[in-house]
């Protein structure tokens, strides 16, 4: 399906998988409407094991990333900053105003900048740093400036400090769900080998399929199921009373104030499957 205006969408995290977890629902979404989307990680993934050496880590999770982009039909880029060593330096802005340009997004999605993973915050940083830039001709001048600053917003998180979190947009991503963790179990080095292993359960964690996918449900269930709860006054101004407080699964996006406005007159255009 295509939409009669197909939106232009760019996700940027940090890492592989990062994308998925906090908007595989809205990808989905945007997907099955025939709208554009590309998932963007800005370092290569290469750290995220206990076990697997680097390099190997690095086409490993390159691997899972194309999976994920034929299953969604998205494109998929990982850029060549190494995991856990990102810094938001002149290069890595240059490199990425590059990106936006030529994907010429109507809306980008990224970290917050107060997050636990310093890459997150990197990425948080580079993506606000090239905001303005890319409409400015005289900065990385062999790709042509775009004209309008797209929309930035950031996704989701549970920090307090220094300034939470304050979404204005939440959408119920509960009959998506099973796409979510389709998602997420491309990934399977991630959720399958490495989670379990920073939450000291790699010992008892299952070999059988269905109880890697219960595990994976469960551990979606905990990292997402309270965000809902957390907005819940929004969900239901949202959705109404009676569907608001029964939603159990959203994915929220705060606006950052260094893109063109979200307003009211842009906000349905730029997030068609809100109510």
């Amino acid at each position: 399906m295509t939409a009669a205006n197909p939106l232009r969408i760019l996700i940027i995290g940090a890492h592989p998988d990062d994308c998925e977890i906090k908007a595989g629902g809205i990808t989905a979404m945007y997907r099955a409407a025939g709208h554009h989307v590309k998932f963007v990680s800005v370092t290569n993934g290469e750290s995220g094991h206990q076990r697997i050496p680097p390099a190997e880590l690095a086409a490993t999770r390159k691997a899972e990333a194309e999976a994920v982009a034929k299953l969604m039909g998205i494109e998929y880029e990982i850029l060549g900053n190494r995991d856990g060593r990102l810094l938001p330096t002149l290069e890595a802005r240059f490199e990425l105003i590059g990106l936006i340009r030529r994907y010429k997004p109507d809306l980008i999605l990224t970290h917050r900048p107060n997050d636990y993973h310093p890459d997150h915050r990197a990425t948080s940083t580079l993506v606000c740093d090239a905001a303005y830039m890319v409409i400015v001709p005289h900065i990385v001048p062999e790709v042509p400036a775009l004209r309008v600053n797209p929309v930035i917003a950031y996704l989701s998180d549970h920090f307090q400090r220094p300034v939470p979190f304050a979404p204005t947009i939440v959408i119920d991503v509960e009959p998506v769900l099973e796409s979510i963790l389709d998602q997420m179990e491309c990934h399977r080095c991630q959720f399958y080998d490495w989670l379990p292993y920073t939450l000291c359960q790699e010992k008892d964690f299952p070999t059988d399929p269905a109880k890697q996918r219960a595990y994976l449900r469960e551990f979606y269930a905990n990292f997402n199921g309270p965000l809902a709860d957390r907005y819940r006054d929004l969900v239901i101004k949202t959705y109404g009373e009676e569907r608001g407080r029964k939603i159990q699964y959203i994915e929220a996006f705060e606006p950052c104030e260094y893109g063109s406005p979200l307003t009211d007159a842009n906000r349905k255009t730029l997030f068609p499957m809100l109510p």
